[in-house]
């Protein structure tokens, strides 16, 4: 492993919120570090020591610079004027907090430098703020928004969060621009002080309120690719031309006898997994996972190539997808059609009786998809409602179930954990309007996929192991020690307990308990909070929520950058030249030798393996691009819902509290799951405390709680698509000042002082949502 590995993971541990201090022997055996390790380990600390990245502190323990002098971050902002700045080296304060009147002309996402200064002790901790004194590098100058006109001016009222000032625009007929109508404004002339930011119109959209112009909008907003150059669709066409199954099936596993079958989305047009499954005499049997072999159409260092790793991924929005590949491939010559002949990457596991792992072989292989489900077909088949379905597709799919069922115990014993949290699917007219907003479908065919996608994923992972080679890993780490606490605290005003360190069998297990009970909702979410985010890096830390000691992604390259590299070392690896270990190897593993498999096409296979610093540039890349895409299929979902709840202005709603906040507590409505504020304002007359460590609020005189997970009634009282918030009302009054509510004991150890509400506790996102850590890709 190179020294810049050891640091990353060094600083990783002592950067997590909650950290305390350690000494280097501590830090060793938290992050695995074996003997044979020691020396490049301590030769990291010493490192990272003289650079002033960390400081020996008493006890001899290792910690984080307190931060003097300048810093440089990015700031991000309050729409009440005050903001933070995310520093770009950790230290150990962490976001640096800027008062109204310190940002200068500062915006979210700007790089500035920021003077600390001390403000003061709390708790015996050293406070800081600081004062943007620079900024190094505009995050911002295009924005969307809806162009206004009052007193004679024109302005344009930024959608979203990013900035909060409206931007006058001196000429908006220069563009044809009409009030309502959608524009992009590009800024000119940024706000000092009290000033007023000024800027031009470089784009119409289109009127406010049409659907496609909202989706549009969100495009713009978040700088989402749109079409193809013309190099990289010509080189698309020509892969697809010169396609040629006879010819490309020379040195492949032929498979096209084999029953294989895709299970996938009604609406969907790229299939890039196909399954099938076969038994054998003594009780195991071998499934295989079969994924499109992009990594031979898509050649490295070529446009084609450099366009899909600047996208990153597709971007699936509602109604709308941007794709990573030209769709001559991703829905043509790459996508597993039915009775079509197509190149893919195979993974045959054998499993015994119990479904653990036997044996795991991959191989270049040619399939032709016997028949194509969704998910609601697949669900009627095991239901034993098969129609017109063949013998042995029935017969397969009932076999499929068997395995998975098996699969996923296992897993749930070796402690992969399962949350269970309502998802919506929008339901769009004619006009690509959202109409309604159902449940989605959580039928057991979705969990036959992903946990075949999540055994092929960690079946490739496993090989790339046992030969050394550095990839790009799926890393998911355990939760800090203070998110850890958090959840603890938060269970126990609950009636559950959990041990001082992260434990997923706890975790598991209080789920468990509480499935089907009242609290479920308010436990399932408290959990998923607690979870880190899953990345992209070569780091050898596992995925926690899978309980994977190594994972990674392997089973979508038409729509994820990361799986494509993996798809060019499984090439490597099936040629025979990852057979020694390369500088990055894991320690600890034995080697294996790759089954030789001569290559197929014409130069398509890498010329080697990524060095990890590359892995390193290219997870940060791939995950800021899946961070962006994530973020606009929110959004754009928040925008529908809230158009389509325009129409309900009055109406009463059934809710569940999701958290609380210094200003009064966000209500998810349960039909739609979208969030709106309830105000203090809009409760019953009192003095509420907010408790953030129990996620309630506790009414002083009437002895009233609300607490996160609660059910409420609520009224729609008002609207704001620019900056995507909904007020709500209660529609029921709550419990009078005789009556102890539910969950009041305890409630009354406050967070604050008397009089005075407390940091709010972090909403679920409002719109933020994920499915289970289990999830098909």
């Amino acid at each position: 492993m190179p020294p810049s590995d050891y640091s990353e993971r060094i600083l990783r541990l002592i950067g997590a919120k909650g950290y305390q201090p350690r000494g280097i022997r501590e830090i060793a055996r938290a992050i695995g570090i074996g003997e044979d390790e020691s020396g490049d380990f301590h030769a990291a600390c010493k490192a990272l020591m003289k650079t002033g990245r960390v400081v020996l502190g008493s006890s001899r323990a290792l910690t984080l610079p307190e931060p003097r002098g300048r810093i440089t971050g990015t700031y991000r902002a309050n729409p009440k004027g005050f903001g933070f700045v995310i520093p770009d080296e950790p230290n150990a304060h962490g976001d640096l907090y800027v008062p109204r009147g310190g940002a200068a002309d500062a915006i979210t996402g700007d790089t500035v430098i920021a003077q600390v200064r001390k403000r003061g002790k709390r708790d015996g901790r050293m406070l800081y703020e600081g004062r943007i004194v620079d900024i190094v590098k505009r995050g911002h100058s295009r924005f969307v928004g809806e162009l206004s006109r009052a007193a004679r001016r024109s302005y344009v009222i930024p959608d979203g969060n990013t900035f909060h000032a409206p931007i006058l625009v001196g000429d908006p007929g220069a563009k044809g621009a009409r009030p309502g109508d959608k524009v992009v404004v590009e800024i000119t002339h940024y706000p000092e002080g009290h000033g007023e930011a000024r800027g031009v119109i470089v784009k119409v959209i289109g009127p406010r309120g049409r659907p496609d112009v909202d989706a549009l909008a969100i495009v713009e907003q978040y700088g989402l690719p749109g079409d193809f150059p013309e190099d990289v669709l010509d080189a698309a066409r020509s892969a697809g031309q010169s396609f040629d199954a006879r010819r490309e099936a020379r040195g492949r596993e032929d498979l096209r006898e084999l029953t294989v079958i895709t299970i996938d989305p009604t609406n969907s047009r790229d299939f890039d997994d196909a399954i099938s499954l076969t038994t054998n005499s003594d009780g195991t049997c071998e499934l295989g996972v079969h994924i499109a072999d992009v990594a031979h159409f898509v050649r490295e260092g070529t446009p084609l190539d450099d366009e899909a790793k600047e996208r990153g991924n597709s971007v699936y929005l509602p109604n709308m997808v941007i794709p990573m590949l030209p769709e001559t491939l991703s829905n043509g010559v790459c996508s597993l059609q039915e009775r079509q002949s197509r190149l893919t990457k195979s993974v045959f596991i054998t499993f015994n009786r119990r479904g653990t792992v036997k044996k795991t072989r991959l191989a270049n292989t040619i399939t032709k998809s016997t028949k194509r489900l969704t998910y609601e077909q697949a669900s009627r088949i095991l239901d034993g409602k098969p129609g017109r379905t063949s013998v042995k597709i029935v017969s397969l799919m009932n076999d499929l179930e068997a395995l998975a069922r098996r699969i996923q115990a296992r897993r749930r014993r070796q402690g992969m954990l399962t949350l269970e949290l309502p998802e919506a699917e929008l339901v769009h007219g004619d006009d690509g309007s959202v109409v309604d907003v159902l449940p989605r479908d959580t039928s057991y065919s979705h969990t036959i996929i992903e946990m075949f996608m999540v055994e092929a994923n960690e079946a490739v992972a496993r090989v790339l192991e046992g030969v050394g080679v550095p990839y790009l890993r799926r890393i998911h780490d355990e939760p800090s020690g203070t998110a850890w606490g958090g959840l603890a605290r938060f269970l126990d005003a609950l009636g559950h307990t959990l041990p001082d360190e992260p434990d997923r069998g706890r975790v598991q297990a209080t789920l468990d308990a509480v499935r089907g009970k009242g609290e479920s909702f308010a436990v399932n979410l408290a959990v998923l909070r607690s979870m880190r985010q899953a990345e992209y890096s070569p780091l050898s830390i596992g995925h926690y929520a899978l309980a994977s000691d190594a994972y990674c992604h392997f089973t979508s390259p038409i729509r994820r950058y990361p799986d494509l590299t993996v798809h060019r070392l499984i090439d490597l690896y099936l040629a025979g030249t990852l057979t020694k270990p390369t500088k990055g190897a894991p320690r600890g593993r034995k080697k294996k030798k790759g089954r030789r498999q001569e290559p197929t096409g014409d130069g398509a296979i890498a010329a080697a393996p990524p060095s990890v610093e590359d892995l390193h540039q290219l997870g940060r890349h791939c995950g800021d691009r899946e961070r962006r895409a994530e973020s606009a299929g929110r959004e754009l979902t928040q925008v529908y819902v809230l158009r389509l709840l325009e129409k309900h202005i009055g109406d009463v709603f059934d809710g569940v509290v999701t958290g609380v906040a210094n200003i009064g507590v966000y209500v998810q409505l349960t039909r739609y799951l979208i969030d709106g504020l309830l105000r203090f304002q809009g409760l019953m007359d009192d003095w509420w405390e907010v408790d953030a460590a129990r996620g309630a609020i506790l009414g002083e005189r009437s002895g009233a709680r609300i607490a996160i997970g609660d059910r409420l009634r609520v009224v729609v009282s008002r609207i704001n698509l620019s900056t995507r918030q909904m007020d709500l009302a209660l529609a029921d009054p709550l419990p009078s000042a005789g009556k102890k509510p539910r969950g009041a004991r305890g409630a009354g150890r406050k967070s604050g002082k008397t009089g005075r509400r407390a940091k709010a506790v972090r909403s679920p996102g409002r719109g933020k949502r994920r499915r289970a850590p289990s999830n098909r890709r």
